[in-house]
C-alpha cells in the first residue's frame, strides 16, 4: 500500500486521533452530506450515538467535544483549542447548535449524545449520526468508524475494504530497499519521496503542507516547554518538559539526544493537555499537535548510575524556554534547517 507523508504526518487537536481528530471528522462529513442531499434546511435535532471505545473512554478524551465541533463545521487542522473549549461550554449551557455554522438547532448535549459500551461489528470506534425535522421523522442516518490515526471510514467505505492502491514509481517496503532506489537513481530519499508523492496526487501542495507540519512541530515543542503546571484530569500529572529543560548540561556528550528526549516530553504533554488545561493556557492558543512529533522525537532517558542526573543550578540552563521565548529547532539537536 503506497503511503504518502500525509498520511503518516497529522496536525490535529488533541489529546487523541482517534477519540478527538476522528470524530470531530465523522462530524463534518455528516454535516456535509446532509448539505449535499438538500436536508440541511429541514434539521431540528440531531443525535450521537457513541459506541465501543468512543462509549467507553469518550468523555476523558474530549471526543462529546469533539463531535459537536464538527458538527458547526470545524476542522481538527485548524480549529483554535481555546476558542473550542468556550464554544463547547457556550452550546453546553446555551443548548443551541449550529450546524455547518449555518442553521441553528435546539441541542442538549446531555440527551442527544449517547456513550453506548457495546461495540459495533466492524470496529471499536463506532458511530452513529442521525438527523430528524420538526415532526421527529428521520431524514438521515450515517455511520462512522474512527480507525485510527484521525483517519474515518463510512458504512459503505468499511464493507467494500481497502480502496485500490495507487502504483508509485518507487514503490518499497524497507528502509534498505529505500536507500538502494535512492543510490540507484541518483537521488536523495527526499527527492524519491517527493516523486511518489507526485503519483499520490500531493504535488500542488507538497512543500506548503510540509512546512505547514513543520511550524506545527515547533509551535508545539514551544507551547510544551513554556507550559507549567498540571495535566488536565484526575491523576493531576505535573508537567516536566520545562523543569527538565532547566537540568540539560551542555557538556554533556549526549547534549542533543537529551533535547530530543525534552521535545518528545513536552510534546507529549501538550497533546495530553488537548488544548488549555494547564496553567497559562489563556496566555497563548495551545493544544495542536502534531501526531507524528512524539513518534519522531524518540524518548530516551538518560540515566547516571540508576538515577536520572540533576545538574548544577549554575550549570547547563538554558533559560530561553523558561523565559517564554520561541525555541529555534535547528540550533538545538542538529535538526534539518
Amino acid at each position: 500500500m503506497a503511503v504518502s507523508v500525509f498520511d503518516l504526518f497529522s496536525i490535529g487537536i488533541g489529546p487523541s486521533s482517534s477519540h478527538t481528530v476522528g470524530p470531530m471528522r465523522a462530524a463534518g462529513r455528516f454535516v456535509r452530506q446532509l448539505n449535499a442531499d438538500g436536508l440541511l434546511p429541514s434539521v431540528a435535532r440531531v443525535r450521537i450515538e457513541l459506541y465501543g471505545s468512543l462509549g467507553a473512554t469518550g468523555a476523558g478524551h474530549g471526543t462529546p467535544g469533539a463531535v459537536v465541533l464538527g458538527l458547526e463545521g470545524c476542522e481538527p487542522e485548524t480549529v483554535d483549542p481555546v476558542v473550542a473549549k468556550a464554544r463547547v461550554e457556550e452550546i453546553n449551557t446555551g443548548g443551541r447548535l449550529q450546524l455547518a455554522g449555518t442553521h441553528t438547532i435546539q441541542f442538549d448535549h446531555t440527551a442527544e449524545i449517547v456513550l453506548s459500551l457495546r461495540a459495533m461489528d466492524f470496529h471499536s470506534n463506532g458511530m452513529v449520526f442521525l438527523a430528524f425535522d420538526g415532526s421527529g421523522e428521520e431524514l438521515s442516518r450515517r455511520v462512522y468508524y474512527s480507525v485510527g490515526g484521525g483517519f474515518v471510514v463510512d458504512e459503505q467505505e468499511a464493507e467494500s475494504g481497502p480502496r485500490e492502491d495507487v502504483v508509485v514509481p518507487y514503490p518499497f517496503n524497507a528502509a534498505e530497499e529505500l536507500v538502494r532506489l535512492a543510490t540507484e537513481n541518483q537521488c536523495s530519499i527526499a527527492e524519491l519521496m517527493a516523486r511518489n508523492e507526485v503519483a499520490l496526487g500531493r504535488e500542488p501542495d507538497l512543500r506548503a503542507g510540509l512546512l505547514r507540519i513543520w511550524v506545527a512541530f515547533q509551535e508545539c515543542v514551544n507551547a510544551g516547554l513554556a507550559a507549567t503546571g498540571t495535566l488536565p484530569g484526575k491523576l493531576r500529572v505535573k508537567r516536566r518538559a520545562r523543569l527538565l529543560a532547566e537540568t540539560l548540561d551542555p557538556d554533556d556528550p549526549l547534549y542533543a539526544i537529551d533535547w530530543l528526549t525534552v521535545y518528545a516530553l513536552a510534546v507529549n504533554e501538550e497533546n495530553a493537555g488537548g488544548g488549555p488545561g494547564g496553567d497559562g493556557a489563556d496566555e497563548r492558543r495551545r493544544g495542536r499537535h502534531s501526531r507524528s512529533a512524539a513518534l519522531l522525537l524518540a524518548v530516551r532517558p538518560r540515566r547516571d548510575r540508576g538515577r536520572h542526573r540533576r545538574v548544577p543550578a549554575d550549570r547547563g540552563r538554558d533559560r530561553s524556554a523558561v523565559q517564554g521565548q520561541r525555541v529555534d529547532l535547528r540550533r538545538r539537536g542538529g535538526l534539518p534547517g
